[in-house]
């Protein structure tokens, strides 16, 4: 007797919920542990004697979103006594371009010391004066060269070196995975807080093996280093696959779709248009005045692969074009598996320029600083296209991706 419909999709359901609840289990069973949570959980043995002092913001937590320096800072077996604020402060409560300062922190009663645009000796003079024995690095990143928290990592791990300290990296995910190195990779002429080092423009590591890279390759003296690793994170995994919950690690990096962009549309900060500062979705809303619906309909006929751009207007509350209702594109990623965002930013520049007569570069040439050379700048004047582009870095990549394979430790 034939089955009935009904019968034949009850069962194609149950299998379906079966081998759900089979990768749901899977999942469960290879839960992502932190740095931390294993450093944690090993009972602090890392830590075990040493004063420790940590580098870290509001994106260290635990997966419960308890502040890691208030967890540690009540945990007899560690002993914290003092915690180093980056760009936009500890506590988070500096915008762009800002830090906190020093001062006590009113949790804790710790000693909160101000990295932010200090380096080298005077950063050393800092970590010595906190009296602590190892410096211990917890941050969340998001993939992008020009995200100055990898440039924190490496000035305090050159600055830990030249005051004797141990260097203690915990781990987290790359929230956009780590498959691959995208992008060009900088001149060492054009080297700033934006990028003090040889890497592309989007790396596709992870923290600790950043910082087993820069120890390897650009510390002149390497610091004595241990990494936490992670267990649980594949490479090819997003954010949302890590069950942590996300912190914008600045107030323009709201989401982890932000920071899927973020290494593509970032590049409008070295134009004259709105790279989406003052609106709710920073990154993936870029334009300005005069700008029109011209500009969807160009970028969306190049067919790029996992997106597809809105016209769309906005008013910045702050940042370019305060307050004036501007033009331009939204950023909507379907596929983020095919998307390529450094590809994906240069098409957006080259679309730009194309069809608004009002298009320019920011007059320091910011563009240089933040695709790491004079290149991109240079040939999209020169009226390349996309490919063009693309193709004008590859070799400088694929000597980045070679030495990079080096100092992965994920699968």
């Amino acid at each position: 007797m034939r089955p009935s419909r009904r019968a034949v999709l009850t069962t194609a359901t149950a299998a379906a919920v079966s081998a759900a609840s089979t990768a749901s289990a899977a999942q469960r069973h290879r839960q992502l542990r932190t740095g931390f949570e294993r450093l944690a959980h090993d009972g602090y043995a890392l830590l075990d004697g040493q004063k420790a002092g940590i580098v870290t913001n509001p994106t260290g937590i635990t997966r419960d979103a308890r502040h890691i320096v208030d967890v540690m800072h009540e945990d007899d077996r560690v002993d914290l006594t003092a915690v180093f604020g980056p760009e936009h402060g500890f506590r988070g409560t500096a915008q762009a371009g800002g830090s906190e300062g020093r001062y006590d922190d009113p949790a804790t009663g710790l000693p909160v010391y101000d990295t932010y645009l200090k380096s080298g000796r005077p950063l050393a003079d800092i970590f010595t004066a906190s009296g602590v024995d190892t410096v211990v690095f917890d941050i969340q990143d998001v993939g992008a060269r020009f995200y100055t928290y990898i440039w924190t990592l490496y000035d305090c791990m050159e600055a830990a070196q030249l005051a004797g300290k141990r260097f203690v990296v915990l781990d987290r995910p790359n929230p956009v995975t780590g498959r691959a190195a995208l992008g060009p990779v900088l001149h060492k002429e054009f080297a700033t807080f934006v990028g003090r080092q040889p890497v592309s423009q989007a790396h596709g590591m992870t923290v600790a093996e950043l910082a087993r890279l820069f120890n390897g390759e650009f510390l002149t003296d390497p610091v004595p280093l241990e990494t936490v690793t992670m267990s649980g994170w594949k490479r090819s995994e997003f954010y949302d696959a890590s069950g942590l919950p996300w912190v914008p690690p600045s107030p323009n990096m709201p989401t982890p779709e932000t920071a899927l962009v973020y290494s593509g549309t970032c590049l409008f900060e070295g134009t004259n248009l709105s790279e989406g500062r003052g609106t709710t979705r920073p990154f993936e809303l870029l334009g300005a005045e005069g700008v029109d619906r011209r500009w969807a309909a160009e970028a969306n006929g190049l067919g790029l692969p996992g997106v597809r751009f809105r016209e769309a207007y906005f008013a910045p509350t702050f940042s370019k074009f305060q307050g004036k209702t501007i033009g331009g594109v939204q950023v909507h990623v379907h596929d983020r598996a095919a998307f390529d965002p450094v590809r994906t930013g240069i098409a957006l520049l080259v679309t730009a320029k194309r069809v608004w007569s009002g298009f320019a570069w920011r007059p320091d040439n910011w563009i240089d600083k933040l695709t790491g050379s004079t290149r991109v700048r240079t040939m999209i004047d020169a009226g390349a296209d996309t490919d063009e582009v693309v193709a004008g870095w590859q070799r400088d990549l694929a000597a980045f991706r070679r030495m990079r394979r080096e100092y992965l430790v994920y699968r």
